[in-house]
Parts: C-alpha cells; structure tokens; sequence
C-alpha cells in the first residue's frame, strides 16, 4: 500500500539572520560600531521571534479577552481578563526594551532604528502587543515634551525595563461622532469643586489595550471654545490603588474582524479624575508629536506583517509541487512572488527614512529641510505601508491555495490583523488631505523634492541610470500636477494619488541610494529597476 502525501507547511528560520533586507539596510546606514554591537541582540530576538515568542502569540491568539461586568455578588467590577501570554508578552516587551530603547538614546539620533528594528522582529510575533507598545511610546513622547513633575514618574514608567514597574498606555480619541475627526469630541472636562482636579465625562466609542495602566485622551473644558482648539490634552489613571476603576465604565469589549488577542473596549467616563497635560486648549496641536510616533508605528508593523507573510510563502514555494514542479519554479509564480517582494522593499526603505528622520528630530538634529520632510513623509509612509500590507497579505493568502483559506494554518490571520493598519492612526483618504495640508501650509513639498534631486545626483553607477532618470522625472510629474491643482475639490479628489505617488517616489530613491552604496548586491540594482518599471506616478493626472 503507497504511502499517503501529505504537505508539509511553511518553516520560518531565526527572522534577523534570515532577512537579508534588514542586515543590509543596517549595514549601509549605522556606523560600524553600533551595528556590530547591536547584532547580536537582533540575532537573539530574531531567534525568539520563531521560538519562544511564536508560542505566545498562538496562545495570547487561542485566548482572547473577557470581559467580566459582574462580581459574583452583583456589585460591578468590569474586569478585563487576559491570557497569561498576553501578560507575558508584556513582560517581554519591557524586558527587551522595546520602547525604552528611544529614550535612553544611547546610540543619539540612531536609536530609533535600533527600536524599531526591534520592533520590526517582534510585531509578528506579538499577537499585536505592538499596538499597545505604540501608544506607550506616542505617550511617553507627549509627556517628554509637555510633561511636568507630576507627569514624571509616569513617564519614567512607560520607558522603563523593569517588567514590575512598566506600565502601557491607551489612547481614547474615537468617539461615536467619528475617530479620524476629533474637533466634534463631546467629553467634558469639568473642575471638581471640593479638590479643583479634573474630572471627565463622556463616551469613548473604541480604546485599545484597555488593560494598560494609564490613557492619554481629548477633552473639552467646560467654558472651551467648539471646534479642535477648543480641546485640551488630559492624562488618565485607570485604576486607584486596589485596582478598581476610577469613573469608568466598560460598556463590552469590541467584536474585531483582526487583531483577536488586544482587548479594544468601548467606555463611558463619569467622574473619571484626569491630569491636564500642556495647558489648556489646543489639544490637537499638542498631541500631534503622539500621532507621529503612533503611525511610525503603524508603518513598522505594516512592513514587518509583509515580511513575515513573504517568508512563510518563499518557503512554502520551495515545498509545494503542482504540475510535476515546485511553485518556485513556475515563473509565473516566481513572478508573483518577485512583484510582493518589491512591494515590501520599497515600503522598507520608505519607512526606515522616517524612523531616520524622527530619530534626528528627537534629538535636535534635524534641519529645516528635515523637519519639513518628517512632517510630508510620516503620513505618506502610514498610509502606503498599511495599504501595502494589505496587499501583500492578500496575495499571499492565495499563494496557498486552499490552505491558506484554513484558519489553523494561520495564515488567513495575516490577513485579518493586516486589514486594521489602514484604519489605525487615521484612514488613507484623512492622511492623503493630511498631506495636502504638509504642502499648502508648511510648504514641505519643496525640501523633499530637493533632497530627492540632490542624492540622485550623487549616483554614478551606468547600471543605475535608468532608475535614476525614471526618479527625477517622476518629481517633475509631481512637483508640475501641484503646481497646476489648485481647485480645492480637485486637490481633495485627486489627494490619494498624489499621496501615492510621492510614496512610490520616496522609496525608488531610497532604493536607488542604497543600491548605489557599497552594502548592495545586485539585487538591490533589479529590486529597484523592477519599482520603477511599475510607474512612480502612475494615476497622476492634473484637473
């Protein structure tokens, strides 16, 4: 009797030594000595990330959140129960310093890569902890700037290593008149009387990582004015000193199509004592230093899902055999494959600049030019990232077949988490107005168009010339449609392709910077000719 077939599933090896992409991005833009140092703290974490940690997110997944409204005795205790992987997660994350790593800044502006390379090998293998991580990082950030002494320990707790003392942050800005539109905010900030602290009323219709010690959130003084100026900054403790909620109420947790192990909750605020941060009004504003780093997050975990979906189905490609071959070696799937992986190196390189440039502002290094191109580039990375990886997920879904339409595979999971990064930290059509208004107000187009020209000036290499050309024309093409949109319902119409193009153009150059560097092979020089084959401003067309 022959011997029954069975598949075997992908296989994933240590995810730093594996990634050819990350060890040359490193190699090409950290100074030799803080690469060899921090290696092999990568290599331990990108063993992790398919050991210890892969069985964490598998359980922190098969367990999700419970909400318990109800002690046995009827008195109300809205309890949010968590796995011991969720809770171990935590404690990993503290540990390998995920956030800390930022604000110790031993390595000054180049700190933030070593953290986000962190967080590039840990997302995947999280059950989405790099959501709460985010918040912590975007809070502890708004503290630094506009914190005071009695912000402080918290502060130095959301960067701490010790797992005992680290606490996560929440972020409440979603209320049921509308997430990305935060002027129409209806919690109140009144003034308690008896101890003239604040004290906040009203609904948050969607808060993530409810479980997390503290909250930054939006709130309207009393006498404020409507409108987003009118909003001031407040930070929230969730639970007094025996663990109970302070003026809080957990209305349910949030059934989510993804993103199954982070317990999102709806809230209603009655009395909840909260600490204005920063002064009275102009909240938004305030806050605006929290969204940055919050969407760099949201761009991290983006490539970090494309990579972790492109090497399940590289492996399977050289496993699977249909019609007397492997898939590797159909060309059309090889092609496939080929366009994905494309699509995650250009949306790598887009993403590892900003973490440059948000690096280099953090720690005052920035120039002008700098600073006006973190505030274009940050949204234009968000955006394209999160639609990339959806994309990528997608694809690789049906690179499967059947299989990959079973859930204990896990792969249809890829998919599912994958969905919420264009949601997150604001939609694709609020972050490409959001670009729009980069230009229009602080004129940030300019400096990036010049950086772009000036460093591709700077490259030589015949084999790359093509590519630089197809580079330079495409910022003509934008800097020309700009020039010509100015109708405010045309500029709002064609804002996505806009946002597009100047994300497809941002990565072709860095693409083209580093394949003319001595880290690339050759690759980096068919990686990048492959981008610019597909159209930098594709859709691009003046009203």
């Amino acid at each position: 009797m022959s011997e029954e077939f069975h598949e075997d599933g992908p296989r994933l090896e240590n995810q730093y030594e594996s990634d050819a992409l990350l060890r040359a991005y490193l190699h090409w833009r950290l100074p030799a000595a803080m690469r060899t140092e921090i290696e092999p703290e990568l290599a331990r974490l990108g063993a992790r990330a398919v050991g210890d940690l892969l069985a964490l997110d598998a359980a922190a997944e098969a367990q999700p959140p419970r909400h318990v409204p109800y002690d046995p005795w009827g008195r109300r205790v809205d309890r949010i129960e968590v796995s011991d992987a969720w809770r171990a997660l935590d404690r990993v994350s503290a540990e390998e310093g995920i956030v800390a790593i930022a604000y110790e800044r031993a390595h000054g502006a180049w700190s933030r890569v070593h953290q986000m390379a962190k967080l590039y090998l840990f997302h995947p293998s999280s059950a989405t902890y790099s959501c709460p991580l985010a918040m912590t990082d975007g809070a502890a950030r708004f503290l630094e700037v506009h914190g005071d002494e009695g912000t402080r320990e918290a502060y130095e707790r959301l960067i701490s290593r010790d797992p005992v003392r680290f606490w996560t942050s929440g972020q409440w800005m979603t209320e049921r008149t509308g997430g990305s539109d935060v002027s129409t905010t209806t919690t109140v900030a009144r003034v308690d009387e008896a101890s003239g602290a604040h004290r906040l009323f009203g609904t948050k219709w969607f808060t993530s990582a409810t479980t997390s010690q503290m909250a930054i959130t939006l709130a309207r003084l009393e006498d404020a004015p409507a409108g987003g100026r009118g909003l001031s900054a407040f930070m929230v403790q969730l639970r007094d000193a025996n663990g109970a909620l302070r003026g809080i109420r957990v209305n349910r947790l949030k059934d989510k199509l993804g993103t199954r192990a982070l317990p999102t909750a709806e809230l209603t605020l009655d009395g909840t004592p909260a600490l204005l941060v920063g002064g009275a009004g102009d909240g938004v504003r305030k806050i605006a230093s929290l969204f940055t780093v919050t969407r760099v997050y949201n761009a991290v975990a983006a490539v970090a899902g494309m990579r972790r979906a492109l090497a399940l189905a590289q492996d399977y490609a050289t496993r699977r055999r249909a019609f007397g071959k492997r898939l590797d070696e159909h060309p059309l799937h090889a092609e496939t494959l080929a366009d994905l992986d494309a699509r995650f190196h250009a949306s790598f390189h887009l993403t590892f600049q900003v973490v440059e440039l948000l690096g280099r502002e953090e720690c005052g290094e920035a120039s002008e030019q700098e600073l006006a191109m973190l505030r274009l580039l940050t949204p234009v990375a968000k955006l394209y990232t999160a639609k990339q990886a959806v994309i990528v997920a997608s694809e690789v879904m049906e690179s499967f077949g059947g299989a990959g339409y079973v859930e204990d595979t896990g792969i249809p999971r890829l998919l599912r988490d994958a969905q919420v990064l264009p949601i997150w930290e604001g939609t694709t059509n609020v972050l490409s107005l959001d670009v729009w208004r980069a230009i229009a107000r602080t004129d940030a187009l300019e400096p990036w168009l010049q950086q772009v020209r000036t460093e591709m000036v700077r490259v030589q290499q015949p084999a790359l010339e093509a590519s630089v050309f197809a580079v330079r024309a495409a910022t003509s093409d934008i800097e020309a449609y700009v020039a010509r949109t100015t109708e405010p319902n045309a500029r709002e119409a064609g804002a996505r392709q806009l946002a597009f193009a100047i994300a497809r153009t941002a990565a072709a150059s860095r693409m083209v910077a580093h394949a003319a560097s001595d880290a690339a092979n050759a690759d980096a020089h068919a990686m990048v000719a492959r981008w610019v084959r597909r159209g930098l401003t594709a859709g691009l067309r003046p009203a």
